[in-house]
């Protein structure tokens, strides 16, 4: 799906229907909850369903030592609210411009002119306009006032705890990537560019792609169970995500072995989704040991990212 950042390049179709205003971080269960909402309110007004976010976010304009990593990028952002029926996304360029607008300037440029919506769907912690001046109250009042439908929806709670995309940065955070995965559309997912490492995967038997320019948050070091894209092509993958300290070497990285693929991809996109953490790193006293983990990892990997 095309990304729309520029409104005044807005197609008429996509005007006049239902529309939510968020930053949909990671796509979570509560996002799904109010896109959910969203489409049949869409269906009702006999409209588009729009989802309006912001790239960046907010945060990383106003306070940048305190924005956390993001869990996803916006075309991924966008392909999985496409997944769900969305009609268009508008990623707008968070500038100052923007952030100046006080929330009933935010309401009647963006909301009343800019996308012509007939219908709203937000969470309960809605906040909009100059220094959040705008909450939900705020909103309702306006949307009652240009005759605009809104529907605030609750949050979705999962074993005990309010599904968020802060809960879901700790739990990966944390490494636990499974846990993370109930709470989210699709398991937690990062992309990189491959480059050339230092070849030893390949000599022992496992060659890896190294990725890097990453740009969303990194799970706890680890080896993980995972998936991996290219060319359109999905295969299980061994993730290892750390130092190598059996030889000696103390950065981090991020190295992925592409089950029953191998073939340079060196300056390539690559993605991969991380399904479960199998171990900590640790130093091996031999090769032999570790090619004798590195086969269980594997085998471990083939079965869960089948």
């Amino acid at each position: 799906m095309p990304i729309v950042r520029d409104l005044s390049e807005l197609p008429a179709a996509a005007r006049g229907g239902a529309i939510a205003i968020g930053n949909f971080d990671g796509v979570h269960l509560g996002h799904l909850r109010i896109v959910h909402r969203l489409l049949e309110r869409a269906r009702e007004v006999n409209g588009p369903a729009i989802v309006f976010t912001f790239d960046p976010h907010p945060v990383r304009i106003l306070r940048p030592a305190e924005c956390p990593p993001p869990l996803t990028w916006t075309q991924r952002k966008a392909q999985l609210l496409a997944q769900e029926g969305v009609d268009k996304i508008v990623a707008y360029p968070t500038d100052e411009a923007l952030l100046r607008l006080s929330a009933q300037e935010f309401f009647d440029q963006i909301v009343r002119s800019a996308l012509q919506a007939k219908a709203m769907v937000e969470g309960p912690n809605f906040f909009f306009g100059h220094n959040r001046e705008g909450t939900i109250d705020t909103l309702r009042a306006f949307t009652a006032a240009a005759n605009i439908s809104l529907d605030v929806v609750e949050p979705v709670e999962l074993g005990g705890q309010l599904v968020s995309s802060s809960l879901i940065r700790r739990l990966v955070s944390e490494g636990d990537v499974a846990q993370a995965a109930e709470m989210l559309s699709a398991p937690y997912r990062i992309r990189g560019m491959v480059t050339h490492g230092a070849g030893r995967g390949a000599k022992l038997g496992f060659p890896t792609a190294n990725l890097e320019a990453i740009d969303t948050l990194l799970p706890k070091l680890g080896v993980y169970a995972g998936r991996a894209w290219i060319h359109s092509q999905q295969f299980a993958a061994a993730i290892h995500l750390g130092p190598n300290p059996t030889f000696g070497e103390g950065a981090t990285k991020v190295e992925v072995h592409l089950i029953g693929f191998d073939e340079p991809i060196y300056g390539q996109p690559l993605e991969i989704e991380f399904l479960a953490r199998l171990r900590d790193i640790v130093s091996f006293e031999s090769e032999i040991e570790l090619v004798t983990q590195l086969e269980h990892d594997v085998a471990v990997a083939r079965k869960l990212g089948a």
